[in-house]
């Protein structure tokens, strides 16, 4: 008798909806890289007309995680260490109004990092290019606004310290918030002979009130 040879099948065939829809997923896939290619070439290239009118979307695209930095390569350390500070001004069920101690956000940054092998961007970052954006846009002699995001700093630094305190403290309504940060310069090492770094600055601005839209969007 003789044998019978099997012939392979032939190969897997897909349905006209499933060829579809793989091929609008590829179109997808091809789209949004381009897209994101075209972004960071925008963002890298020189400012150009292009580039200034969709600035706010190319810094969406781009900004936190891709952002691009030659001190990726050649990194300049800080010189000096910020902290910041925060109390507040509760008032009491029965009226009265009392001012707490203050609270170190910093120091509640760097417990988070020290000892985490992966620490995250939040407590590395956060709380630190927050008070470099105020600082950048308010005066430090009397602290008023020396440009168009002034109020956007102020709002954007006392956000991130009531996401951390709350509504109330000790079961009282926080009414006010005040900031204090202390800068003080990295002493050089004992070996190259340069001077004592001068005594810390401390800064310390106005109160500012607290109201419920303060709160909108943050958790709990």
């Amino acid at each position: 008798m003789a044998e019978t040879t099997e012939r392979p099948g032939p190969g897997r065939a897909w349905s006209r909806p499933a060829t579809a829809v793989l091929g609008l997923a590829g179109v997808v896939l091809l789209g949004g890289t381009a897209l994101f290619l075209a972004a960071v070439f925008l963002h890298v290239a020189p400012a150009n007309s292009l580039s200034r009118q969709y600035r706010d979307e190319v810094d969406g695209i781009v900004y936190p995680e891709f952002e691009q930095n030659w001190k990726l390569f050649a990194p300049n350390p800080l010189q000096q260490n910020v902290s910041v500070d925060a109390r507040v001004r509760t008032v009491a069920p029965g009226g009265a109004t009392r001012t707490h101690d203050w609270i170190g956000l910093t120091a509640q940054d760097l417990a988070a990092i020290r000892g985490n092998p992966a620490p995250s961007h939040v407590d590395q970052n956060l709380l630190r290019r927050a008070w470099d954006f105020y600082d950048g846009t308010h005066n430090p002699q009397d602290e008023t606004s020396t440009g168009t995001r002034g109020k956007l700093a102020e709002q954007y630094l006392k956000r991130i310290a009531l996401q951390r305190i709350g509504r109330d403290l000790d079961g009282e309504r926080i009414l006010e918030i005040d900031f204090r940060v202390t800068t003080a310069t990295v002493p050089p090492p004992t070996w190259n002979g340069e001077a004592a770094p001068p005594e810390p600055k401390v800064r310390e601005l106005p109160w500012w009130p607290v109201a419920d839209e303060d709160y909108r969007g943050l958790r709990g």
